[in-house]
């Protein structure tokens, strides 16, 4: 087991049997999240990377089983941000509050079309920040537009990669389609965002092997990965849900394969548990996401329950994220924290 460890370490390689290995077997779970912290430092270093979040819509065309913006969810209050509310936003962000990246995400929303989007994108970069669209599956052509505009980066998770067990849980939707998609960004020349759910039901182990070898093979530069948090108003409400610990250790066994990519310690880890976010950065997580959204719309961004970020103001959520990077010895890092490649 150590040995693996230090070839993951080392050679930034594993097989699937490997890793399936490594995922199994607890016992060395501290030293998979050390070997994940060291190998985090020699690439991209102490700093940690803040990417303000703006929820702009929570309208969403998909109806995934799992998340609360699913379309058939008829008891959230739908909202849009208007445009110039978005780019205010952008602009405390980025003048008052000294963030060099803004992330804009929302539910798959048609009325925001490539032209509204690109308008946006256009105005957001006269700030000088670097910009991240999470907005869900569009075509080559649109992904290229929005790179043309400006966009720097797209986040797109695949979810899983058992083909099976997305589409179990999201209807209507093709598992191809998603990959490719994924595969555009790329194509378009965006840095390529994706990440998966932990702890879905039904999700093997064998599987987070898979997704782990599906982020080498798409040359990802960011991965998202959050456990999954069971909604009262999704078909999985019931559901267990997923832990902290392996998704800890998912995010850990990624760095070890991609060592110089962008990992956030994602919020949902966070509303998991009070030191969520510390684990992650303890285990080779760089980024975190502030949220800016006003907080009148924060509240009815809910993908899953109890969203720690929730009631927050813009700047109350970046005192409490600086807090928490003073807390481990680290600093805000001042680039614009692009991948590097130095593998």
């Amino acid at each position: 087991m150590n040995k693996l460890i230090e070839k993951a370490s080392e050679e930034h390689n594993l097989t699937r049997d490997e890793l399936i290995t490594l995922l199994r077997e607890d016992a060395l779970n501290e030293e998979i999240f050390a070997a994940a912290d060291k190998v985090r430092q020699k690439y991209v270093g102490d700093g940690i990377h803040l990417r303000g979040l703006i929820e702009f819509s929570n309208f969403c065309r998909n109806n995934c089983c799992y998340c609360g913006l699913r379309r058939d969810n008829k008891n959230i209050e739908r909202y849009r941000i208007d445009e110039n509310t978005i780019f205010q936003l952008a602009k405390h962000a980025s003048e008052n509050m000294g963030l060099k990246t803004i992330v804009l995400q929302s539910g798959e929303d048609m009325f925001f079309d490539c032209d509204k989007l690109c308008s946006i994108i256009r105005k957001i970069k006269t700030l000088g920040v670097a910009l991240t669209l999470s907005i869900g599956e569009k075509s080559l052509t649109e992904y290229q537009a929005y790179k043309t505009a400006g966009a720097d980066r797209f986040l797109l998770r695949i979810e899983t990669t058992d083909k099976q067990l997305y589409l179990d849980n999201d209807p209507g939707m093709n598992w191809e389609n998603r990959v490719e998609c994924i595969k555009n960004l790329g194509i378009a020349g965006l840095e390529i965002g994706t990440g998966i759910l932990v702890g879905l039901p039904k999700q093997k182990t064998e599987s987070y092997a898979d997704d782990i070898l599906f982020f080498k093979n798409v040359h990802a530069d960011m991965i998202g990965i959050g456990p999954f948090i069971p909604h009262p108003d999704t078909p999985l409400k019931n559901a267990k849900g997923g832990d902290l610990k392996t998704a800890l250790k998912v995010m850990a066994l990624t760095r070890l394969l991609l060592p110089d990519i962008n990992i956030p310690a994602t919020t949902a880890m966070e509303t998991l548990a009070p030191n969520g976010q510390i684990r992650a950065l303890r285990a080779g997580a760089n980024v975190i996401m502030p949220n800016i959204t006003l907080t009148e719309y924060r509240k009815h961004y809910e993908l899953y329950p109890g969203k720690s970020t929730t009631g927050y103001t813009p700047d109350e959520s970046l005192k409490d994220v600086k807090e928490k990077i003073s807390a481990l010895g680290r600093f805000v890092a001042t680039d614009f924290g692009f991948h590097l490649h130095k593998i």
